[in-house]
């Protein structure tokens, strides 16, 4: 197999949640480009409409799932009727970011809601298809350079990307026999309408930069290589790892 071959996805299914906007745009549009038929899904149908329009435009496939994905029952229903997927891609994601002595019950529920709660039971009724269909397949799990280390302000966030970390390398271990490979993305800050506000303020921008050694913010297309990397042959000995994006922030 040549080299470019290794990173084709010709012939896969794979799903991305949070498929409209920020980085899951991005790697859903980046799946399809490398051959890859893309099941976008999100809560919003206007932003993966224009999506898929997108990558139809550009020769690829792309169907479309409206679906919350902190309703798990509704989403195991609707997955239930589809294919096996070979690949997944569990990027949907929030924050809230405030002191711990401004955390509510709510902020709580929010974040480890989606961040993990909503990771977990996906990637239990992707898998649960792979087995059942006989599939050979990739679980990548968006988690973030804050799953690493800690900041001020990000209790919350950091806690459910930490969790995700250890969800990922047990669930590598347990599925891995299976032939399904699970692994982590871990970028630092990247530019998104999910981070704009944050970012819109010039001190906590700085001390973002001042973090960063290679002294840029993250752009969506810093994240699609290692994207296609974990769903393509090429990573087909990597589970159970976390690919670190983060402009060499946890290297200090």
């Amino acid at each position: 197999m040549t080299a470019s071959a290794l990173f084709r996805l010709d012939g896969k299914r794979a799903l991305v949640t949070g498929a409209g906007r920020g980085i899951g745009r991005a790697i859903a549009t980046a799946l399809a480009g490398q051959g890859a038929a893309v099941t976008l899904c999100a809560r919003t149908r206007d932003e993966i409409e224009a999506v898929s329009r997108e990558i139809q435009a550009a020769g690829g496939t792309a169907d479309l799932l409206v679906q919350d994905v902190l309703d798990t029952e509704g989403l195991e229903r609707a997955l239930s009727s589809r294919p096996a997927f070979h690949i997944l891609v569990n990027n949907a994601g929030t924050n809230r970011p405030k002191p711990l002595a401004q955390v509510t019950p709510e902020d709580y529920d929010a974040v480890m809601d989606l961040n993990l709660r909503a990771a977990i039971f996906t990637a239990k009724a992707i898998t649960r298809g792979m087995m059942e269909g006989g599939v050979s397949g990739s679980v990548i799990n968006i988690s973030s350079q804050m799953g690493h280390v800690g900041a001020e302000n990000r209790t919350l966030y950091c806690a459910s990307k930490w969790a995700l970390e250890g969800f990922t390398k047990a669930l590598a271990v347990e599925l891995g026999p299976r032939g399904i490979r699970v692994n982590t993305i871990c970028p630092t800050f990247i530019e998104t309408p999910m981070t704009k506000p944050f970012l819109e303020d010039e001190a906590f921008r700085a001390s973002v930069l001042e973090k960063i050694v290679l002294g840029r913010l993250g752009q969506v297309d810093d994240v699609i290589g290692a994207a296609i990397f974990l769903a393509s042959d090429a990573s087909a000995l990597m589970t159970g790892s976390a690919l670190m994006l983060d402009g060499g922030w946890t290297a200090q």
